[in-house]
């Protein structure tokens, strides 16, 4: 059965996008069948694989209105056993329009549910933003991976998603657990990121990921190419990076 996680954290410039983009293509390139889902409106995770998110007809949105099936919205990428459940702007409106309905919070696990099987990842890139379309990404999920940016603010807005995540197993998705916190933009030549690093692991009782994420020009050019790292420059120090990271993710499913 497919693991299923949301990578979250509702401070945005963390890294969150970069990391659902990139951990998906590395998992990929490692043979696994990965589905990416884009809930996030900015649409972002789409197009950084690929996708011209402006000219689909079908997307998360119509989705999750009930306007389409799910197998109508599932593109490949371009990696191959990668596939896009793809997101744009129109989703920004999904918040008003499910007002009133019952058990909004599950729309997402109900048609996902229906295809994990078919996947040994699907991953889910939420919003920088606790709403209703976050909520729908952490009850499909199994799990909550936390990018975190190594600055001075880091370990603010975790105690926020922590909670978030906590209120989410207590009322909706019992089996909820945070995968891991992961550090992303190290740059290891200030004291700073690793300061925050050691304060993290002080302050935090969570599962920290081994791999860190340096700060890398390459990483933060590829999603404009409609790339991930791993195909725009698979030699550089982001794609060492995530490719580590898809590792430890796969191992720590094997544990």
């Amino acid at each position: 059965m497919g693991r299923i996680i949301a990578v979250a954290n509702q401070k945005g410039g963390v890294g969150k996008t970069t990391t659902a983009i990139n951990l998906s293509a590395c998992l990929a390139e490692q043979g696994m069948k990965v589905l990416t889902i884009d809930i996030d409106p900015q649409g972002n995770t789409s197009s950084g694989l690929g996708i011209d998110k402006n000219s689909l007809e079908n997307t998360v949105y119509e989705l999750m209105i009930g306007s389409c099936e799910l197998e109508d919205c599932i593109i490949p990428s371009v990696c191959e056993d990668l596939y896009v459940l793809p997101s744009n702007v129109n989703l920004a409106g999904a918040e008003i329009e499910l007002i009133g309905i019952n058990d909004k919070e599950y729309i997402l696990k109900t048609y996902i549910d229906k295809i994990r099987d078919k996947y040994d990842f699907i991953i889910i890139d939420c919003p920088p933003s606790l709403n209703t379309l976050t909520v729908n990404a952490m009850t499909t999920a199994d799990t909550v991976l936390v990018p975190i940016q190594c600055e001075y603010y880091a370990l603010e807005g975790l105690t926020q998603l922590i909670h978030t995540i906590n209120l989410v197993r207590e009322r909706l998705n019992p089996d909820l657990e945070i995968e891991g916190v992961v550090f992303t933009m190290y740059d290891a030549r200030t004291n700073l990121s690793l300061q925050v690093v050691e304060n993290v692991k002080e302050n935090l009782k969570q599962n920290i990921y081994k791999s860190i994420i340096p700060r890398n020009v390459r990483l933060a050019e590829a999603p404009s190419h409609g790339k991930p790292i791993n195909i725009y420059d698979p030699k550089s120090a982001g794609a060492d990076g995530y490719r580590d990271l898809a590792r430890e993710v796969i191992e720590r499913g094997e544990g």
